[in-house]
């Protein structure tokens, strides 16, 4: 049986916060390339401030960090959503809205993979991720949020 390939695997990550002894776990699942605008990097799912849980969708080339891109998200299980985000480090991330982050503890973990467009005033971003693995890496994340 053949390796899977690495843009299979979810990788776990923690980063410094802006305050002392603040640091954000996350997990990050890079595009798959064969499918996606070179601008598109990935997805990422971070913990956020009072056990809340964020997603975002990370760029190559960032966007004005006042923008709100429209992304608009299509489930392989079928349903789209468009939503309003807004922008995260430095532009080069796509903040999604709150409601986004039911989707990523529930119906996507049992989704094979996510199409994504950011689009921002006339320059437009597409990508797709395969979501498997996400349901451990999810679980995986949520035992390391606070820490």
């Amino acid at each position: 049986m053949a390796a899977p390939a690495p843009s299979s695997v979810w990788k776990f990550s923690r980063t410094q916060g802006g305050k002392e002894g603040e640091s954000f776990a996350a997990i990050t699942k890079t595009a798959d390339t064969a499918q996606s605008d070179p601008d598109f990097a990935g997805l990422i799912v971070r913990c956020a401030p009072k056990g809340k849980i964020d997603v975002l969708v990370a760029l190559i080339r960032p966007f004005p960090p006042r923008s709100h891109p429209k992304v608009t998200i299509a489930a392989s299980s079928g349903g789209t959503l468009t939503v309003e985000a807004s922008m995260a480090a430095a532009g080069a991330a796509v903040l999604l809205p709150d409601e986004v982050s039911a989707f990523a503890a529930g119906k996507w973990q049992t989704t094979a993979s996510l199409s994504l467009v950011v689009k921002e005033s006339d320059s437009e971003i597409k990508g797709v991720v395969a979501l498997n693995g996400l349901r451990e890496a999810y679980h995986s994340l949520l035992a390391n949020c606070g820490q």
